[in-house]
């Protein structure tokens, strides 16, 4: 356990460092934040003042309490870092609906639901096969390769393509502005607010053309038609356009991705239980349940204290930043036992907080699941082993729980 997490250095302890998630000691710091100090409080950090949730109940009063705690952009929004939604000027700000508290929120949410209807996961189901199958079988045998790359990406951006209607030879666009979105300053992909503000004009323009094209047709069943053409979303100005685009981006590319990196990770850890799931295959609805679970793909979502009140025994001040860690909710040993292995058997594992709860509860987590359990059923008719061949190297950031690679190798029967 790193010296930061002693207890006479809590009042110093800086959760949300990302180099916390990339050496894995966050695990042993929500630990014993849960047991000792379950709502902290860091008062200087390079991401100002903040509050850390780490127990589950306390998280989902948090999430579910949307009159005390705010989403709203213009109190800084979802993320911990005020840059990744707002510049220091306030002359960019990225308000799309899940960064917006009632009565302003279910108008725009409403107008892309449709997409994530279950009449709509199903008419999805044989291109998602026929896709992953088709990857799958181009994958070399006996050759270590970057699973991340080749497959969670590539499978994850098509859909992300499809669900846009997106040109499909530009895709790979996607992920790039993507990654840019939930970026840290300083990070390997941009160097400061000034450079992703640049890429994402050029995402708002991409959009903007395909928005303007889709609402002089007639209404077609994309998320860019479904903007264009309700009446809450059509008439957009170009930055909340720019926002609600780039979660619909985030929202299915990073969590799916990292679901799908984050399976075959555990796979090589927990053999035991994925020997289970090769002999029966009705327990893989279950084993993506729980490694959605045990990989949690976002950290943390952000509130803003509306007013004053109380969580833990701790008094929050209105204006206060509160951090809600859902991967420490789902590795809470009082909800869910022996939470950092993955368990079958484990008849809570549906209870995880990854979707988030309320009102800004995950739009498209059926289509995430849907994905993952068909690449499950793909990969058992085709692969006799998978095997990571070596450590994963993980995502530079505290909100983005992933992988960048994740070195493997395939055998087919």
């Amino acid at each position: 356990m790193s010296v930061a997490v002693q207890k006479e250095n809590l009042d110093l302890l800086h959760v949300a460092d990302p180099q916390n998630f990339v050496d894995g000691s966050i695990f042993d710091i929500f630990e014993k934040l849960r047991r000792e100090d379950p709502v902290h409080y860091c008062a200087d950090s390079p991401l100002g003042p903040y509050w850390s949730v780490t127990r589950y109940d306390d998280i989902m009063t948090v999430d579910t309490s949307h009159q005390i705690y705010s989403s709203a952009a213009a109190l800084g929004g979802i993320v911990i870092d005020d840059a990744i939604q707002n510049d220091p000027d306030n002359e960019f700000q990225l308000e799309n609906f899940i960064a917006m508290d009632q009565p302003r929120h279910t108008p725009q949410r409403k107008a892309v639901q449709p997409i994530a209807s279950p009449p709509a996961i199903d008419s999805f189901k044989d291109l998602v096969r026929e896709r992953t199958g088709k990857l799958l079988d181009s994958l070399p045998e006996g050759e270590t390769f970057n699973w991340v790359q080749l497959v969670s990406i590539e499978l994850t951006v098509q859909m992300l393509a499809t669900l846009f209607d997106f040109p499909f030879e530009d895709r790979h666009k996607l992920v790039r502005w993507s990654d840019i979105a939930t970026a840290s300053e300083g990070s390997e992909l941009i160097v400061d607010q000034k450079a992703r503000i640049e890429e994402l004009m050029e995402c708002l323009a991409y959009f903007t053309r395909l928005h303007n094209e889709r609402a002089n047709v007639a209404p077609k069943f994309d998320l860019i038609s479904m903007m264009a053409h309700d009446p809450n979303t059509n008439n957009l100005d170009p930055q909340a356009y720019l926002a609600n685009v780039l979660l619909l981006i985030v929202g299915g590319n990073d969590t799916t991705r990292n679901s799908m990196s984050g399976s075959i990770y555990a796979s090589s850890k927990f053999p035991d239980q994925f020997e289970r799931v090769r002999a029966d295959r009705s327990l893989i609805p279950q084993m993506v349940s729980e490694v959605i679970r045990w990989q949690t793909p976002l950290s943390h979502m952000r509130r803003t204290a509306l007013q004053d009140t109380e969580l833990g025994g701790k008094r929050i001040k209105k204006g206060d930043k509160v951090v809600m860690w859902y991967l420490s909710g789902n590795y809470d040993d009082s909800v869910f036992a022996k939470p950092e292995r993955i368990d079958l058997d484990r008849e809570n594992a549906n209870r995880h907080m990854s979707f988030g709860f309320g009102i800004h509860r995950c739009m498209g987590l059926r289509i995430g699941e849907l994905q993952l359990r068909i690449l499950w059923e793909e990969m058992l008719d085709r692969f006799k082993s998978i095997e990571v061949m070596g450590a994963p190297t993980k995502v530079n950031s505290n909100f983005v729980h992933g992988y960048t690679d994740l070195p493997v190798r395939v055998t087919r029967f």
